[in-house]
């Protein structure tokens, strides 16, 4: 056992822990902040999600020994955050298990990118998984919390080609048939020499 001092949701504390105990383990076991959530254990779901000095951590793979700033948990965010109003107004969470990770990832984002692209949402949320599929309500929630249009308009296809395969000689008047077919109907039948003429 070690005793270890760290900043967490912005006050110190001190526990007495392994030095290779996992922060997750701290916050949860030690501190009582249970809003951190274990899903995997092998930093590959993204529940465990905790803030250190701003990035996103995944904390089930973290020991108490290497943390190395201040620590901020779901608990920090509190229940106003625009990113907590958001997930209410989208009905984001199912069985809820995932979403404080999700929430964490999001806010880290927000905080560095405040008006993201899709790209930007992409890239910082696809470390955190959601096995009830709710990936389109937490895309519109992060762009709400951020102050943009959840339902972006797609964009217009600038050169749209109804017909993308034209005849290029079109022949809008061809030339009669310079030799058509009798008509049988109207045909004369031919005569025969009178041999007596």
């Amino acid at each position: 056992m070690a005793r270890h001092t760290l900043q967490v949701n912005g006050s110190p504390v001190t526990v007495e822990v392994s030095d290779d105990t996992p922060l997750l383990w701290v916050l949860r076991d030690t501190l009582g902040l249970t809003g951190t959530k274990y899903g995997c254990g092998i930093s590959q779901c993204g529940a465990c999600t905790v803030h250190v000095d701003g990035e996103p951590v995944r904390s089930c793979v973290l020991p108490i020994a290497r943390v190395d700033g201040e620590v901020r948990t779901i608990e920090a965010l509190g229940g106003e955050h625009p990113l907590h109003r958001a997930w209410v107004e989208e009905n984001v969470p199912q069985c809820g298990y995932c979403q404080s990770g999700q929430i964490m990832s999001a806010a880290a984002l927000l905080a560095r990118t405040p008006r993201p692209a899709s790209r930007d949402i992409d890239e910082a949320m696809r470390g955190n998984l959601c096995r009830c599929g709710t990936y389109g309500r937490i895309r519109r929630a992060i762009l709400r919390a951020a102050g943009l249009d959840p339902d972006p308009d797609p964009d217009p296809d600038p050169d749209p080609d109804p017909d993308p395969d034209p005849d290029p000689d079109p022949d809008p008047d061809p030339e009669p048939d310079p030799d058509p077919d009798p008509d049988p109907a109207s045909a004369t039948a031919p005569t025969r020499e009178n041999p007596d003429g």
